[in-house]
């Protein structure tokens, strides 16, 4: 997939804006509502010195920059174009290739889906930011555009969505996975939720298994289950004389209901008159483009020079983990034709700093309180920018993120911005480690807090998750303990009703460990074109939203 370099040559910006203007505007995109802009951060104290880690040299003043289509650089973008009015979702319906099913399953889910017309128009007015690009990409690959549905099926197409098994962004990987297919993970960043990196290493992933496979529908199969879950399954009918095709193995429930949603969709998508759904009208040109960054920058700003609501500028840029884009790490963002043209203008207009925000070694093991007064921030901020819990200590070699002195004009340097991590450890005699598993209903991480006396965000923090996650009944939940607090040990027995989810977060069953994981990367790793180790993937369900 091409891709912008990391330090794109600036270009005029009369020349930019006089191309600009010579391409017609396309329709107004509908965009998220408005979102409370976020509160100014305090100033730094004057006083404090802050030692910066290791920065690049100070660039050159931004200048405006061209703003072009991430697939396609070389092709000079015209929404007035013939194509561009093509219906996409037609696109879409003409390059099905996967073989279908037609089995109860697949009613099952026509059905499950016609009964919920709300939850479909979300979902595909979410898509529609996307489908394009993957479209585009599935077809440069010649790869069947039954794919671009599948997004549907693992995230309801939200690039945001979070498993209780860890496994992230509208493809859902899982760490593991995602490191196998490059997708970096950081203090700064987690690129399985990047629009375009991650759509990459889930077709890279799914080439790979059809290329081991040599079907489609057992690749899908994979994807889901495992490409050696698969493997067993397809050798063990074949040992006993039995068809080895998708619909004859005898696999999880999930898997045996993954490919008859995609059909699901597929028939939806084919025919949403005979479902009473409607589609939103999708014209077959880029809903977003790439703008090139040069220099750190707020997200805040970034969103406001582009006159964009936070939520839609986080919709297609939702990589970031901090409030602010580190040129080094991030070469581009995402954003719709009309914004993108909006962003080009104020940005060169802009007098005052980009960012406000730098990065920070910390030379030592220390307190949060300590490492605040040494960057002159208070201690409740740097908590909370960087996720902190009490009485944790900061390891020595952690990044953290610290308001940026005024005088301070470098950027964060590329080799931080690409291996920041943050360690933290228990304040010596404190705290004591207690793991349980969850009651049988599950319990939320709110519950888990309360009962504990402890606050959400550490019980998020501890067991890598969201504030507002529920544990699957019998998986493993840890708490850090104070001495005083051990006669609550036991008391995670007692039924806790979880709280109706107030946003979609997604679920998914963890991964089995095998010992023969390890051959199955291998051996998918010689499938793939990009020569990657892929591992099992978990997939997920989507709560409603």
């Amino acid at each position: 997939m091409p891709m912008t370099s990391h330090r794109l040559a600036g270009i005029a910006g009369t020349f930019l804006l006089a191309w600009l203007a010579g391409c017609a505007t396309p329709p107004e995109p509908v965009l998220a509502e408005p979102v409370t802009a976020v509160a100014p951060l305090p100033e730094p104290v004057a006083s404090a010195p802050v030692a910066a880690a290791p920065a690049s040299a100070p660039a050159e003043p931004m200048v405006a920059v061209a703003v072009i289509d991430p697939l396609r650089p070389e092709v000079r973008i015209d929404p007035n174009d013939a194509n561009a009015g093509i219906d996409l979702w037609e696109r879409v319906r003409k390059g099905y290739a996967i073989a279908d099913i037609d089995t109860d399953l697949v009613r099952k889910w026509e059905q499950w889906y016609a009964n919920r017309p709300d939850y479909v128009q979300r979902m595909t007015d979410r898509g529609g930011r996307y489908l394009f690009h993957i479209v585009e990409e599935l077809q440069r690959r010649d790869m069947p555009t039954d794919l671009a549905l599948l997004p549907f099926i693992e995230s309801a197409y939200n690039p945001q969505a979070m498993s209780h098994a860890k496994a992230s962004g509208m493809w859902q990987f899982i760490p593991g996975t995602g490191r196998d297919f490059d997708l970096k993970q950081n203090v700064f960043r987690d690129d399985r939720r990047d629009v375009l990196a991650s759509t990459r290493a889930a077709l890279d992933y799914l080439q790979s298994l059809h290329g081991m496979f040599e079907d489609w529908q057992l690749a899908l199969a994979a994807y889901n289950w495992g490409q050696g879950n698969v493997q067993r399954a397809v050798a063990r009918n074949a040992r006993a004389g039995k068809p080895t095709d998708y619909l004859s193995l005898r696999m999880p429930l999930e898997t045996r209901d993954y490919l008859p949603k995609l059909q699901a969709v597929k028939n939806i998508v084919a025919r949403p008159q005979a479902f009473g759904l409607t589609l939103p009208a999708l014209k077959n040109h880029p809903y977003f483009l790439s703008v090139p960054i040069e220099r750190d920058i707020d997200v805040e700003l970034a969103a406001r020079l582009a006159a964009l609501p936070l939520d839609e500028f986080h919709q297609l840029n939702p990589q970031m983990n901090k409030p602010v884009i580190l040129a080094a790490s991030t070469p581009q963002v995402l954003l719709p034709y009309d914004n993108a043209n909006a962003f080009v203008r104020a940005l060169g207009r802009h007098a005052g700093p980009l960012a406000s925000w730098t990065a920070w070694i910390a030379p030592r093991t220390l307190r949060a309180s300590e490492a605040a007064r040494i960057t002159g921030t208070s201690e409740a901020q740097l908590r909370e920018v960087n996720r902190i819990p009490a009485r944790m200590l900061v390891k020595a070699g952690s990044t953290l993120l610290v308001p940026r002195p005024a005088a301070h004009d470098q950027d964060v340097s590329e080799s931080v911005a690409d291996n920041a991590s943050l360690a933290l450890t228990p304040e010596r005699g404190q705290l004591r480690k207690v793991a349980f598993k969850a009651g049988r209903r599950g319990d939320t991480v709110t519950a888990v807090a309360r009962r504990y006396k402890v606050s959400a965000t550490d019980v998020a923090h501890w067991n890598s998750t969201t504030i507002d996650a529920q544990f699957r009944a019998g998986q493993s939940v840890v708490v850090m303990l104070a001495p005083a607090a051990r006669g609550v040990v036991g008391a995670h027995n007692a039924h806790v009703r979880p709280p109706v989810p107030t946003r979609a977060v997604a679920s998914a069953k963890p991964a089995p460990k095998k010992a023969t994981a390890a051959a199955q990367r291998k051996a998918v790793a010689a499938a793939s074109m990009r020569s990657a180790k892929p591992s099992r993937k978990t997939r997920t369900q989507v709560a409603q939203r």
